[in-house]
């Protein structure tokens, strides 16, 4: 599946729901199958800058695809990254850098959030685009 697929499969997800209260229900639920993250990762290195709730966002390379790993104190939030990850995890560099993240704006999760809230998932985005990026210039630089 692309990173287009993907989108259109968690807009369909939502489509089933007509009230904003079962689809923040469905984020919770979403962000209790996270798998927490090792204590250990909970760096400041690995804080998202701009969420009003702690989120952290880890990110390694293997076999040229990107693997993050991410967890939230808050549980909206958590399940704000538990989509995120499903997007762009186990995806190359290039294939990051280059798709926009649109079913965001497809479902209208910046309306339905809190003004702070808005703002940390765009910070997460941010962040996994500036991921993609380091990485992809690695590669092209002739890095690991």
């Amino acid at each position: 599946m692309t990173i287009e697929d993907v989108q259109q499969e968690i807009i369909e997800e939502f489509s089933v729901y007509e009230d904003w209260m079962d689809k923040y229900g469905y984020l919770i639920d979403l962000g209790n199958q996270l798998e927490d993250l090792d204590p250990k990762e909970k760096t400041d290195q690995n804080l998202i800058k701009g969420c009003q709730s702690r989120v952290w966002l880890v990110a390694e390379k293997n076999n040229g695809k990107l693997q993050f790993k991410g967890e939230s104190d808050a549980v909206i939030v958590k399940g704000l990254v538990a989509l995120l990850l499903r997007v762009v995890s186990d995806r190359t560099p290039k294939e990051i850098a280059e798709n926009e993240l649109h079913f965001i704006d497809d479902l209208g999760l910046k309306q339905h959030l809190s003004p702070t809230r808005a703002n940390g998932l765009l910070a997460m985005v941010k962040q996994i685009k500036l991921y993609a990026v380091a990485y992809n210039r690695l590669e092209t630089e002739g890095g690991k």
